[in-house]
């Protein structure tokens, strides 16, 4: 039924609440902390997150802003133990799209979960590369049917390839447009680990790409070739 991302460090309430989503379809992603969590939203892909406030390695408002700054479109709710009314307005400024108050009972969060999924779903929207097919709803890629786990980078660069199949894309331009995409500084040599990283991700081999080629002193050219 989808994958959450649950950001708790009370190992009770990890427990009893991944058990009982498991039980209802669910895939659990569980993070002890802030540290973790901004991992797992950098390695991880999911469709909701639920974010306990109070962590004892850093906090669940900048897991949400991380999580808003590379992820928007993903769902949060909130779990705070207090319940105060500043605890809850602050989640819902920083874009939570709910908040639940410990304790709670797992059904009432299922309820919430069922909920929020509802409000916040949007049809997909696919783009294929070949073999791989990239949801850029869900931010989910996957190929022959399997899902691939990409850094937020990777798959920056793929939706740059697959939107521009059978043009040749120069590295200052794939380094111009991830810049402007990312908003962060990627450098020459980067892009070509990036590049390295992500063909071995994708192609059956990557020695010999032919998802994305290289076309020899101009760059690269996304798509299956037609020769």
């Amino acid at each position: 039924m989808g994958r959450i991302l649950l950001v708790e460090d009370d190992s009770s309430i990890v427990t009893t609440l991944s058990a009982f989503l498991k039980s209802e379809g669910y895939e659990v992603i569980w993070a002890a902390g802030q540290t973790t969590a901004v991992h797992k939203i950098e390695t991880e892909n999911f469709e909701l997150a639920l974010i306990d406030i109070s962590l004892t390695d850093g906090n669940g408002y900048a897991v949400c802003a991380a999580l808003k700054a590379q992820k928007p479109d993903i769902p949060v709710i909130f779990v705070t133990a207090s319940g105060d009314e500043y605890s809850v307005v602050t989640g819902l400024d920083m874009g939570a799209d709910d908040y639940i108050s410990k304790p709670f009972r797992p059904r009432e969060m299922l309820s919430r979960i069922k909920s929020v999924m509802r409000r916040t779903h949007k049809s997909s929207e696919i783009v294929e590369l070949g073999n791989v097919k990239i949801d850029t709803t869900r931010a989910n890629v996957s190929k022959d049917g399997n899902e691939i786990i990409l850094s937020a980078l990777e798959y920056r660069l793929l939706l740059l390839f697959a939107n521009n199949q059978g043009v040749v894309l120069t590295r200052a331009k794939l380094l111009q447009d991830l810049w402007d995409v990312g908003g962060e500084y990627v450098n020459d040599n980067t892009l070509t680990v990036y590049i390295k990283r992500l063909r071995e991700k994708i192609e059956d081999d990557p020695a010999q790409p032919v998802l994305i080629r290289t076309i020899r002193g101009f760059g690269y050219k996304a798509g299956e070739s037609d020769t």
